[in-house]
Parts: structure tokens; C-alpha cells; sequence
């Protein structure tokens, strides 16, 4: 039987980088390597234009700024070749990542991992946390249109046969939530490196311990979340 022939949360889809893993501090080590390679500096400020973005914009705006005549190419090679080594070594999750993804397979919903992140860097957090926690993954460089576009989400919902509006996304980032908002999902923000204010049918919590199945469930079926 699909997701799509089950009533009630049909899928509960995950952002990566900042939602289940620690990692937004592991890209601003990394990018400021690079800036340094390109001749420029980097900042927090820098980091939070690219937050929830795709590795492509973050080369864009790395060349605006320093005017550099590298190679795209070569920048964001360098760019997942530190993250790479990074995540191989130590995948840090977010508090409440594992008890939710264990709540999740629990109670027999398909989970799925939905990141801007490239397949290269998605592959070593799936073994660190256990790929057997998602029933599919999308990556970045799967999609034509990243993050905030509601591509990915909408491609990982079909790919699960689930109807979006019976799925929950759950995003720490603007872009993220954008896109899981756009492609119909009811969607939780556990706000990171930005804020994110609160708006009609968004749920805002400052931990993923604050998210258990019965909110998931409550928000697939448009009811309020549980008191």
C-alpha cells in the first residue's frame, strides 16, 4: 500500500543541514576556508544570506564579493571537499533528532530526507544516522529548482505516492520553509541561524523536542496543534 492510499500523515519530511544535523557551523568553517583561497573574508552576516540555499548561489555570491576569476567549478569542489571530509568524520545531530526519527519509524510513517545539500554530503549523514530511518532521500543537485521552490518536496511527496497536504516538512530556515509551505505541506520551523516568525498554519517550536507524532499527525489533518 502507497502513502497515498493511508489516511491520516501520510510522510513526515526532513531538511538536513541545521534541522537534524549541527552543521551550520561546519559550512561557515568551510566557506570560510574558501573565501580565504579566493582572497576575501567571511563572516556570520555573509553565512546568513546562504542559509537554506544551494551550494551553486553560495558560489555566485562568493565571486560577487571578492571578483575573484576562479573557476565555479573549482570553488564548490573545494567547498564539498571540506564539508566531505567533515561529515565523514563526526555527523553532530540537533537535540531531539534521534528520538524524533525513532518516534517517526515507530509509528510506521515513511520519513524522508530532503535537503539542498549534494548527494555527496548527503550519503555520510545516511550512514551516520541510519538510512533505514528514510524511506528516500533528494538531494540538491536532484532537482532543477532548490529550495525555496517547493520542487523537492513536491518530488519526494510524489516519489512516496503521498498527497502533500497530508505531509508535514519540518525546516529550520526561511528558504525551507518556503518551499515546504509552497508545495502545500504543513510545516513546523525549528528556527536556526535566522529567525522565523510566526504565520497563519505555520508552527514555530524551538526544538525538535517539541515535536512528537501526535503534533505531526494533529497538523496532516489540519487540526490545531495539541495543547
Amino acid at each position: 500500500m502507497s502513502a497515498g492510499d493511508r489516511g491520516g500523515l501520510q510522510a513526515v519530511m526532513f531538511d538536513m543541514d541545521g534541522l537534524l544535523i549541527d552543521s551550520e557551523h561546519v559550512w561557515l568553517e568551510v566557506e570560510t576556508e574558501v573565501m580565504a583561497w579566493l582572497g576575501g573574508e567571511w563572516s556570520p552576516a555573509h553565512q546568513e544570506r546562504l542559509v537554506g540555499g544551494s551550494i551553486a548561489i553560495a558560489v555566485d555570491y562568493m565571486l560577487e564579493l571578492t571578483g575573484a576569476a576562479a573557476d565555479p567549478a573549482e570553488i564548490a569542489r573545494r567547498m564539498l571537499d571540506g564539508m566531505a571530509e567533515r561529515l565523514t568524520a563526526c555527523v553532530p545531530m540537533m537535540p531531539g533528532a534521534k528520538e524524533l526519527l525513532a518516534a517517526v519509524r515507530a509509528a510506521g510513517v515513511p520519513a524522508a530526507l530532503v535537503s539542498s545539500s549534494h548527494r555527496r554530503l548527503i550519503e555520510p549523514v545516511l550512514d551516520a544516522i541510519g538510512r533505514e530511518r528514510f524511506a528516500l532521500s533528494v538531494a540538491g543537485d536532484e532537482v532543477a529548482r532548490t529550495k525555496p521552490d517547493p520542487e523537492p518536496y513536491l518530488t519526494a511527496a510524489a516519489r512516496l505516492g503521498a498527497d502533500p497536504a497530508r505531509c508535514v516538512v519540518l525546516e529550520d530556515s526561511p528558504n525551507g520553509v518556503a518551499a515546504g509551505e509552497a508545495a502545500g505541506c504543513a510545516t513546523i520551523a525549528v528556527p536556526g541561524v535566522l529567525p522565523i516568525p510566526p504565520a497563519p498554519g505555520r508552527t514555530v517550536v524551538a526544538s525538535l523536542r517539541e515535536v512528537d507524532v501526535d503534533l505531526l499527525r494533529a497538523l496532516a489533518a489540519g487540526e490545531p496543534a495539541p495543547g
